[in-house]
Parts: structure tokens; C-alpha cells; sequence
């Protein structure tokens, strides 16, 4: 069973940045899962924000292209997304989530996932 925990989230004013980073299981880094982070607003559906794969290539949602990076440090276990100039439509909880092998980018496709940390851009 991999387990997830975010951090770093927390309140920031438009334009400024945030570091999210997520801790986990040995296994999920050791065996290079597909790892993603995830968001959701209220009322709204979850949405992915970036995602990388086994080879450490990356993907991102258009509306994050450019001011947001996901990174990964397997040695450390730790999945990370730099968020840069941000803007209040980026309020959400945010998730990071995992899978052994890749299937999609969408919510479905991950199998695990940890309880979120709050991003409020005010």
C-alpha cells in the first residue's frame, strides 16, 4: 500500500509562489510510479495540474503551463510542483496521486492519493 502526504500549502497574494511537496512511500519512488497533482475547487471537479511519469517526463494542464513545475526526488521520496505566479482562479485543494503503471492523466487513473493541502491565492 503506498501511502501520500502533501504539505506546503497555505495562503499567498496574487503573482507570488508556493512549493507543494509530497511524501511517500519508498515503493512508489523506488519503482518509479506515474505521479500526478491534482486540484479541486469548490464545487468543481477534480482537474489534473501535471503529471511525471516513470522517465521523468513531464505534462501539464494549459492553464498551469509555464508557472508550474513538478519535479521528483526519488532518492528523498518526495514528489514536488513549484507554483509561480499565482492567480486566485489556482484556489484549491491540491493532491498528489500515484499509479505502478501508466494508464492516463485523468483522476480515475491513479490509484492512490493522499488528503490534499489548501492553496488560497488572495
Amino acid at each position: 500500500h503506498v501511502q501520500l502526504v502533501e504539505s506546503g500549502g497555505g495562503l499567498v497574494q496574487p503573482g507570488g509562489s508556493l512549493r507543494l511537496t509530497c511524501s511517500g512511500s519508498a515503493d512508489a519512488y523506488a519503482y518509479r510510479y506515474h505521479m500526478g497533482w491534482f486540484r479541486q475547487a469548490p464545487g468543481k471537479k477534480r482537474e489534473g495540474v501535471a503529471a511525471i511519469d516513470s522517465a521523468g517526463t513531464t505534462s501539464y494542464a494549459d492553464s498551469v503551463k509555464g508557472r508550474f513545475t513538478i519535479s521528483k526526488d526519488n532518492a528523498k521520496n518526495t514528489l514536488y510542483l513549484q507554483m509561480n505566479s499565482l492567480k486566485p482562479v489556482d484556489t484549491a485543494m491540491y493532491y498528489c496521486a500515484a499509479v505502478r503503471y501508466f494508464g492516463g492523466n485523468c483522476p480515475s487513473d491513479f490509484r492512490y492519493w493522499g488528503q490534499g493541502t489548501q492553496v488560497t491565492v488572495s
